[in-house]
């Protein structure tokens, strides 16, 4: 179950399926306020995206799965490993912490969004995203991402940025008990790796793993070291 981040939707994870989806039952949706989801109103709490994750599993009759969360998608995972540990076989946190940004930082960006919609920040966005080489190598592909940053509601994006400027898991981690994959990229500037690897050291018998020439969205950036990675964990832990 694959869960998507901030301002994107479920084909964050197009490149990484096809490697998986022989072998494993694949789900991608798009939470809340982003994609072809309901824009409910806000504010969202991490806690409330949890939830939605659990109730579809509910519904698609999961009663045991791996998780995949990749930045606010990070912070579900560690939600519904906190709310439902019975749940998992596994876990992967990719480029997220227990706390990403500050309280100023995310009422300024709602504040912005609100204000000016989300072309305002659009390309300061990318340069966080994406490293400047795949930026320069990628313009086409590049103009995609934009475009699905641009797609998703305004109000949504709002909502659940206070979901991120709200949640913080550090002291939680160490109750964590699913086998669990952290991973980085190594240029990520939104959750630097110095960051997600403290993350990854107060969950019990983590495994961290940096991935290199990489921004904020390996499975954009770097499909086939993340799909390795991902393959590995779900090997070992896994339920096909």
């Amino acid at each position: 179950l694959f869960a998507n981040s901030l301002g994107t939707d479920c084909r964050l994870w197009g490149e990484v399926v096809p490697a998986l989806s022989a072998d494993y039952r694949v789900v991608l949706y798009d939470q809340r306020g982003h994609g072809m989801s309901e824009n409910a109103p806000g504010p969202y709490r991490i806690e409330m995206l949890a939830d939605d994750a659990l109730a579809l599993a509910d519904h698609l009759k999961l009663e045991k799965f791996t998780f995949v969360g990749l930045s606010i998608g990070g912070l579900i995972a560690q939600a519904v490993a906190l709310q439902a540990p019975e749940r998992l076989s596994a876990l992967v946190i990719c480029d997220s912490a227990a706390r990403i940004g500050n309280a100023e930082g995310w009422n300024a960006r709602i504040e912005a969004v609100r204000a000016n919609g989300l072309a305002s920040i659009a390309d300061a966005v990318m340069q966080r995203w994406f490293t400047p080489t795949f930026r320069a190598a990628n313009r086409l592909e590049l103009a995609g991402w934009m475009q699905m940053l641009l797609s998703t509601p305004s109000d949504g994006y709002a909502a659940a940025c206070a979901a991120l400027r709200d949640a913080d898991y550090t002291e939680a981690l160490g109750r964590i008990t699913a086998p669990t994959l952290v991973v980085c990229g190594a240029d990520d500037q939104s959750t630097p790796p110095g960051l997600v690897q403290e993350t990854a050291h107060r969950i019990p018998g983590a495994r961290f793993e940096i991935i290199e020439n990489c921004g904020h969205l390996p499975p954009a950036e770097q499909p086939q070291a993340l799909t390795a990675l991902l393959v590995r964990h779900l090997k070992e832990h896994s339920h096909v």
